[in-house]
C-alpha cells in the first residue's frame, strides 16, 4: 500500500477522496491505497502545486546530481521563482567577507530562507521581532532540536545585526538550554577489528586516519599530498574550524599504508580523489566505509567518522596523555571542549580508589 502522512488541512483531504479507492489504516494512521504505478502517478499529478510530495521511499535508484563542490557562488547563480525567497546578495556578500567556513554559510543562508519563506507575502524589511518570536514558537512545535532552533536564531541574528547593522537587535530573544550530551565512543579492540577486517586500501587508510590522528569528516577530505609530512610524523591540517591551521600525528603503520595506496590509486592533490582526479573524494563515500567496517566488526550500535575522533581524544586520556595536548590535536580553541572526554574516559574511573574498603 501506499501510506498518506500530512498536517490537516482541508484542500489535501478533498484531493485525497479524489484518489482511486482511499481507505483509512487504523493499524498505521493514515490514509492508504493499493501501490501500484497508476496510483504513484495520481498522487504527483493531484498535488502538484498544493503540497511537496516525500516519495523517497518509492524510488531506489538517487537522482543523477553534478559532482561539483557546491561553493557560496552556487546560492548566488540559482535560478529565481516567484514562489521562494533567496537570501539577499548583502547577506551573501557579508559571509564571504567574514570568510565564514561553507559548511557554516550552507546553515546560516539555509535557515534564513526556511525563516523569510515563513511569511511569503511579508517583506524582509518589514519583520519584527514578534514574527522572530512566532517562527522560533513553529520549530519548537515541529519538535525541531534545540540545535536547530539556535541555528536559527543564529542565522536570523547574523541578518539584522552583521548585514543590516543594529547591534543585539534580538539580545532579548529566549534561546533553548544547550543540550549537555556525551561523546559515543568505541572500544579500542572494536575500532582496530574494523581496521583489519577492511580490505580495501584505501578504505582502511581512511578509517585509520579518522581514528589514529583524531580527524573531522572535512578535515580528511581536504587533505592533499603536501599535508603529510613523512619525515616529522606529522599531518598538517589547513584551515580547519575556526579558520585556523594545526598540526597532528601520523602513526607510523598508517604511514606504511598510505605508501601502499598512494602506489595504486596515484591521488593527484587531494590524498583522497574521487573517480575524477583532482576532486576530493565525498563525504558521504567515507560515512558508507566506516558504517560498513562497523557492520563487519558485528558492532551492535550506530557508527558515524566523528565517533572515531571521540574514541582518539577519550583513548589518549586514558592513556594519561595531558588533557592540554590533546586539545591541540584536535584543535579545540577552548579547554571546556575537550574536558568533556574526562567524563567518558572509563579506565581513569577504574582507577578511583573504593571509599567503601
Amino acid at each position: 500500500m501506499i501510506g498518506i502522512q500530512f498536517h490537516p488541512d482541508k484542500i489535501i483531504q478533498a484531493l485525497i477522496k479524489e484518489l482511486q479507492n482511499p481507505r483509512w489504516s487504523k493499524e498505521f494512521s493514515m490514509v492508504c491505497i493499493v501501490n501500484s504505478k497508476e496510483n504513484l502517478d495520481q498522487i504527483f499529478e493531484r498535488f502538484r502545486g498544493v503540497a511537496w510530495v516525500n516519495g523517497n521511499s518509492f524510488f531506489k535508484e538517487k537522482a543523477i546530481r553534478d559532482n561539483k563542490p557546491i561553493d557560496i557562488n552556487w546560492y548566488r547563480n540559482r535560478n529565481s521563482t516567484v514562489s521562494y525567497k533567496h537570501v539577499p546578495e548583502k547577506f551573501l556578500e557579508k559571509l564571504e567577507l567574514k570568510r565564514y567556513s561553507l559548511n557554516t554559510c550552507k546553515t546560516y543562508i539555509s535557515q534564513f530562507e526556511k525563516f523569510i519563506n515563513h511569511y511569503p507575502d511579508q517583506e524582509i524589511v518589514t519583520l519584527s521581532e514578534q514574527e522572530v518570536r512566532e517562527y522560533l514558537k513553529y520549530l519548537i512545535q515541529q519538535n525541531k532540536s534545540n540545535s536547530y532552533v539556535n541555528q536559527a536564531i543564529n542565522s536570523i541574528k547574523f541578518y539584522y545585526e552583521v548585514v543590516m547593522g543594529m547591534p543585539n537587535r534580538f539580545y532579548s530573544i529566549e534561546r533553548p538550554r544547550k543540550e549537555k550530551k556525551l561523546p559515543s565512543i568505541l572500544a579500542k579492540e572494536d575500532i582496530l577489528r574494523m581496521i583489519d577486517l577492511t580490505k580495501n586500501i584505501k578504505h582502511k587508510c581512511i578509517i585509520s586516519l579518522l581514528y589514529s590522528s583524531g580527524l573531522r569528516r572535512g578535515e580528511l577530505l581536504d587533505l592533499q599530498l603536501t599535508d603529510i609530512d613523512s619525515k616529522s610524523m606529522l599531518i598538517k591540517i589547513r584551515q580547519a574550524k575556526g579558520n585556523k591551521d594545526r598540526y597532528t600525528i601520523l602513526n607510523q603503520s598508517v604511514l606504511k599504508n598510505l605508501r601502499k595506496y598512494y602506489k595504486i590509486y596515484r591521488p593527484k592533490l587531494y590524498l583522497f580523489e574521487s573517480i575524477e582526479p583532482e576532486r576530493k573524494f565525498s563525504a558521504t563515500s567515507v560515512l558508507k566505509i566506516v558504517t560498513l567496517a562497523a557492520k563487519k566488526a558485528k558492532i551492535n550500535q550506530s557508527v558515524h567518522p566523528h565517533m572515531l575522533r571521540h574514541s582518539f581524544a577519550t583513548h589518549l586520556l586514558e592513556e594519561g596523555v595531558d588533557l592540554r595536548y590533546i586539545q591541540v590535536l584536535l584543535g579545540h580553541q577552548s579547554s571546556k571542549t575537550t574536558e568533556i572526554y574526562t567524563h567518558v574516559a572509563i579506565k581513569k574511573f577504574k582507577n578511583v580508589k573504593d571509599l567503601l574498603i
